[in-house]
């Protein structure tokens, strides 16, 4: 199986629901040291945020409902993104609903790293290997795309 080195110094990118964006802001600042040294990405609104209230470096693409979510995962697709952070409102309605389930199969089909609450990025961010350079596998769809 093929592999890629998820580097030193990971992309991550930044996304939460409106619900969810105080919370993700929370978690952020209790990482803010950590995440100084890393490269962030974000939709547009969150990326904002992270930006105006934590002084971090964003980024940024368009608000989610106006595509950023949809941008993250083409990023994720060209090997552009290393982790995913995504606070998601499990039970709230989202009009674009069908590009954050877009989102997170694409993180899943490549095989990176993804939290969906602080708990989850917490284990993710302390892990002992956060910081190294980490060889993951990356599955190889070959036989799919030759069935096309």
């Amino acid at each position: 199986m093929p592999t890629r080195t998820l580097p030193i110094r990971k992309r991550i990118a930044l996304v939460a629901h409106d619900s969810k964006k105080p919370e993700l802001l929370e978690w952020a600042r209790r990482h803010l040291d950590l995440l100084q040294r890393q490269e962030l990405f974000g939709t547009g609104t969150t990326g904002r945020l992270l930006e105006k209230q934590l002084g971090l470096s964003v980024h940024r693409f368009q608000s989610g409902p106006l595509g950023g979510d949809q941008q993250i995962g083409a990023a994720i697709t060209e090997g552009r993104i290393d982790v995913v952070i995504f606070f998601w409102d499990p039970l709230a309605a989202q009009p674009h609903d069908p590009d954050v389930k877009a989102l997170l199969r694409l993180a899943v089909v490549w095989n990176i790293p993804l939290a969906c609450n602080a708990t989850t990025a917490d284990f993710l961010l302390t892990s002992e290997r956060f910081e190294d350079a980490v060889e993951c596998s990356v599955p190889d769809y070959t036989s799919h795309l030759e069935r096309m």
